[in-house]
């Protein structure tokens, strides 16, 4: 039996050369700079020109990406841990928090019963979450007048758990040959109707009115992750007026954007896009023993050809991915007028590694296959592609403008992430750094970065997992290895109990 992939982690390259060698020997492309440049030096303070949100210029190169909370109240509302998350959001020295974290727009839609939910009776708790994390941007860096807030709408789909957290109620886009079985799926009734997402249409419009009444100054039409929206874009099988063409599987977002605008409601909007997907994985069964799941493998697609099931995916080898659709929505995204396009890619439920590349998997994960800087570049590179795509097409007399592209899948870097940041943004790959898990466990990285040249090293995320990890085994979501606040919670040792018997 083949023996398991031997990871050569981030922590044993001590050196940039030492970076640049491995990478070097992994056959990618990811620029690195020598030194973390400091102040006015750095590409990372440099505002963003040419896009206006809500009337502010972003005024530096990082993002807080929008997280999914399990912390929040049954009837989706905020906690105090949930207070304390958009706290230390604001304190980042951030000036793009996009999406604080995912808010589902009506209670059936949600991934988890904590899970906030953006509807008139908690209207009050997101104002005050907004207002938090101002206050904690304002008393740390003396005015928070350029901080642009967006709030992240969506509805889980496949993934809905909204009543309890071991019991799924999915209802999809299209009946799929290898994630129904995973997802329980079982029946056509599932499948939403064209009815219901006229209906579940409409509920996105009422959550974008109340974003913008309590001051955010976008919202983002999730689509990504296998979640519903990003479902949709995959939907070649789908009979209907919302499946099959291009155009079909494309309507659920020109019709959330007309419907947004012809409300009258002025908010910006951005959208999260998982650029590509690949066929689900599983842990390799030859590989697996007691409590180490084996690498990561390709679910049998031998039926599936041509893979008429995902977005950005080349139909005759699902495994790898095919942009010609993604350069499509990108322009898409210009014509309709938004302002910030966040590029992931694949599924944290079927293929992790694809979207965030980790050294130790979560439960319900796998063992890397291969070195995870492979899928860092990779994700790096197609943003790059996406866009010079953008570039290449735009038509200087033309009044649509390219929305402002947000890289993701940085955390692995860890102490090289802002040199490989600074050069990316350097380079003009993309316009702003995406940043997710890492800010659980070290909100002020890269604010610590460019005012000192050095990192905090015991507060960087070595990828464990852990905060994937104790939600899905139905704890609070948070940085169990690195933040203390957790550490002190008796969730803490119930999640060592739990890793303690998966590895039994």
């Amino acid at each position: 039996m083949a023996g398991i992939f031997k990871l050569t982690r981030i922590p044993a390259l001590k050196t940039v050369a030492d970076f640049r060698k491995h990478v070097a020997s992994l056959g990618v492309e990811l620029p690195c700079e020598d030194e973390i440049l400091t102040g006015s030096a750095s590409p990372l303070t440099q505002p963003v020109d040419g896009v206006i949100v809500n009337g502010k210029r972003i005024n530096n190169r990082w993002a807080i990406q929008p997280m999914e909370g399990w912390d929040g109240t049954t009837t989706g509302g905020a906690t105090d841990e949930m207070r304390r998350r958009w706290q230390r959001f604001g304190g980042s020295g951030a000036k793009l928090i996009y999406g604080g974290e995912a808010m589902a727009v009506r209670p059936d839609g949600r991934a988890n019963p904590n899970q906030l939910i953006i509807v008139e009776q908690n209207q009050r708790d997101l104002a005050e979450l907004r207002e938090i994390l101002l206050r904690a941007h304002r008393e740390r860096f003396g005015n928070a007048d350029d901080v642009v807030i967006g709030f992240q709408l969506t509805h889980s789909g496949r993934f809905c758990k909204p009543n309890d957290k071991k019991h799924l109620e999915p209802r999809v886009a299209y009946r799929h040959p290898i994630l129904d079985r995973k997802f329980n799926v079982t029946s056509d009734a599932q499948v939403f109707s064209d009815a219901e997402i006229d209906r579940l249409i409409e509920d996105y419009v009422r959550a974008a009115r109340i974003a913008w009444e309590v001051g955010a100054d976008f919202v983002d039409l999730k689509h990504c992750h296998g979640y519903l929206l990003h479902e949709f874009l995959g939907a070649h099988t789908r009979p209907g007026k919302f499946g099959g063409r291009f155009e079909n599987r494309t309507r659920v977002l020109r019709d959330l954007v007309s419907g947004i605008r012809a409300s009258g409601n002025p908010i910006e909007l951005g959208v999260r896009l998982s650029a590509f997907d690949s066929v689900p994985f599983k842990p390799d069964p030859a590989r697996s023993r007691p409590g180490r799941p084996g690498p990561g493998i390709p679910e049998d697609f031998s039926h599936c050809l041509p893979y008429r099931y995902g977005f950005g995916v080349n139909q005759d080898h699902p495994v790898e991915y095919d942009l010609t659709e993604t350069f499509r929505f990108a322009e898409l995204c210009a014509q309709l007028g938004v302002k910030i396009l966040n590029l992931s890619a694949g599924s944290p439920y079927y293929n992790p590694h694809l979207q965030r590349p980790a050294a130790y998997p979560p439960s319900d994960g796998y063992q890397p296959a291969y070195d995870p800087l492979i899928d860092v570049a990779r994700q790096i590179n197609v943003v790059k592609q996406v866009k010079e795509h953008l570039v290449k097409i735009r038509n200087p007399k033309s009044e649509i403008r390219n929305p402002i592209l947000v890289g993701s899948a940085y955390s692995y870097l860890q102490e090289y992430l802002p040199h490989v940041a600074q050069q990316v943004i350097h380079h003009g790959w993309t316009d702003m750094i995406g940043m997710g898990r890492m800010i659980l466990s070290y909100p002020s990285i890269l604010t610590h970065a460019v005012a000192n040249g050095t990192l905090n090293t015991k507060s960087i995320c070595r990828t464990f997992s852990d905060c994937t990890t104790a939600p899905r085994n139905g704890l609070i979501s948070g940085c169990y290895p690195l933040d203390k606040y957790y550490t002190g919670k008796p969730e803490f040792q119930k999640l060592k109990e739990i890793k303690k018997a998966t590895e039994a």
